[in-house]
């Protein structure tokens, strides 16, 4: 037991983060395969479990079985609770765990908080969880309240309370799960109104991220607000109005199908219509919007808004011969460098999970298959029918894209712990690109 507590006590910050995720799906996958977990009648093999737990802490929403069909309260409860610690994190849940337990935080949780929450410094870092927490709540509870408003109209109270509660989870950590039965998501719904507006409100809450809705809170004017914040806000708000603009001019939608979707593509997962009646353009525009994601620090995926930010500004600078800058700011180096290798990353990613895909499935169109893998990467949860129907192979290899994209390219690239570099190097040698 020592020499288990002193070999994680060694572990960088990435590495233990990793593993954290990791046991946090391992638990929840048994949890799920319990007999008070599966209705009467209802059959989950192993790596149906694993994907749902993997989906669920992972905020992603893709689900190989209906969850409502299949599990009951206690295993319904379970994947919500897996839901709500994927979507905090890991660290952040402990560190809450222990505040409330009277428990001073030590350095190494204080470090994992700050890796974990992408933070650049450790100063207030517990005022910061609390206040992510406090947050949680709040938003989880208004949605609650608004869903339920919808849901009682179809729905005896008290199991409308339950889905109200659920589907608030889901929404505000990003995650497209619902527990309406029959594979239909939130299609019955796509005529109203407020749980439409609800569930994008909650979704484009908690995919921001926490930071920028502190500052929001703090400062309340946009020209007072940190560089972050300001590109965080003006990316998502293009990337809403344009993917509107786009997926109205592909598809056959409503306004507001079409902004719900362009909302729910940047990680959430829910739909309102069925994605695999859409055309291949709209499949795109999904896949495109799939792949860009959330927000730094919030509950979803993807490559995230900022990295967009930079990697448009850096070409950009370039092209003109200028310094990167943004709102009357330089951006430093090293983010242009960080940005272009989680781009690469993740590309990578999706294109040799899409490559694998297409080998063990070619009863599938490319399309089909790219969209699934981008929508496991960015956490998504959108798909166009096809996941039930995977091989146990394919499967495995949706769990596997789910996990780096939860974690993040970078993050798991880094597990490895590389050594601090000798100061010593080789002679420089120029490289003819381009």
């Amino acid at each position: 037991m020592k020499r288990g507590i002193t070999f994680l006590k060694r572990q960088p910050p990435a590495r233990l983060i990793v593993l954290g995720f990791a046991a946090v799906i391992a638990v929840g996958t048994l949890l799920l395969l319990l007999p008070v977990s599966i209705n009467d009648g209802a059959r989950v093999s192993f790596i149906d479990a694993l994907f749902t737990s993997t989906s669920a802490v992972c905020v992603t929403g893709l689900i190989a079985i209906d969850t409502a069909e299949h599990f009951t309260v206690f295993g319904r409860t379970v994947v919500a609770l897996l839901i709500q610690i994927g979507g905090l994190g890991v660290t952040s849940v402990g560190v809450g765990f222990i505040l409330i337990a009277g428990k001073r935080v030590g350095m190494k949780g204080r470090t994992l908080v700050k890796e974990a929450m992408n933070v650049g410094n450790s100063k207030g870092l517990i005022r910061l969880v609390k206040s992510v927490l406090l947050m949680t709540l709040c938003f989880e509870a208004a949605g609650t309240v608004l869903s339920f408003l919808v849901f009682v109209q179809d729905f005896p109270p008290l199991k409308a309370l339950g889905i109200s509660l659920f589907h608030s989870v889901a929404a505000f950590n990003n995650s497209g799960f619902d527990i309406l039965g029959g594979l239909q998501n939130l299609i019955p719904y796509q005529g109203s109104v407020l749980l439409n507006l609800t569930t994008a409100g909650l979704i484009i809450f908690g995919g921001i991220g926490f930071l920028v809705i502190l500052d929001i809170l703090k400062n309340r004017s946009f020209r007072k607000l940190s560089l972050h914040s300001k590109v965080v806000l003006s990316v998502s708000a293009v990337l809403l109005l344009t993917g509107t603009l786009l997926l109205k001019a592909t598809e056959d939608v409503t306004w507001l199908g079409a902004f719900f979707q362009s909302v729910s593509a940047r990680t959430a997962g829910f739909s309102t219509y069925p994605i695999g009646t859409f055309t291949n353009a709209g499949l795109f525009v999904l896949i495109l919007l799939m792949f860009i994601g959330a927000s730094p620090g919030s509950t979803g995926g993807g490559i995230k808004t900022s990295t967009l930010f930079v990697l448009l500004h850096a070409v950009k600078s370039a092209a003109t011969n200028q310094h990167c800058t943004a709102f009357k700011r330089r951006i430093p180096p090293e983010v242009i460098q960080r940005g272009f290798i989680i781009t690469l990353l993740s590309a990578m990613v999706v294109c040799t999970g899409t490559f694998f895909l297409c080998l063990l499935e070619p009863e599938y169109t490319f399309m089909q298959l790219l969209f699934e893998i981008t929508s496991a990467f960015g956490t998504v949860g959108l798909s166009t029918g096809i996941t039930p129907d995977l091989a146990a192979s394919s499967k495995l290899i949706v769990i596997l894209t789910m996990f780096i994209g939860r974690l993040g390219a970078l993050t798991i690239a880094t597990i490895w712990h590389f050594k601090t570099p000798s100061s010593a190097t080789f002679t420089e040698e120029n490289i003819t690109i381009g």
